[in-house]
């Protein structure tokens, strides 16, 4: 099993920068791919982005790709999320989350732990 805590939310101004960190406890961390999701006030949890156990490969939302970087620090047991040029409509509770699968994967259900969520605010 894997505790995870999320850091870094905060409130930005539309354009600038946040990096989230999501530290995790427990087992071994590089036996989990990643994912990140987030959750705005009134809608569902989507999906962000993802990587697997390495951080070779990664995967990302279509609203979010070129703009956030998701990467990982095995030897830290953190998983970061770097959101540049950001949006009004970024604006949500962001929360990181580990699978035990091999597999990178955007399906929420797939993911078995998750963390308590960081807000992100972007003004414009």
């Amino acid at each position: 099993q894997v505790q995870l805590v999320e850091s870094g939310g905060g409130l930005v101004q539309a354009g600038g920068s946040l990096r989230l960190s999501c530290a995790a406890s427990g087992r071994t961390f590089s036996s989990y791919a990643m994912g990140w999701f987030r959750q705005a006030p009134g809608k569902e949890r989507e999906f962000v982005a993802a990587s697997n156990w390495s951080g070779r490969i990664t995967t990302y939302a279509d609203s979010v790709k070129g703009r956030f970087t998701i990467s990982r620090d095995n030897a830290k047991n953190t998983a970061y999320l770097q959101m540049n040029s950001l949006k009004p409509e970024d604006t949500a509770i962001y929360y990181c989350a580990a699978t035990e699968r091999v597999v990178v994967t955007l399906t929420l259900e797939e993911y078995d732990y998750w963390g308590q969520g960081t807000q992100v605010t972007v003004s414009s």
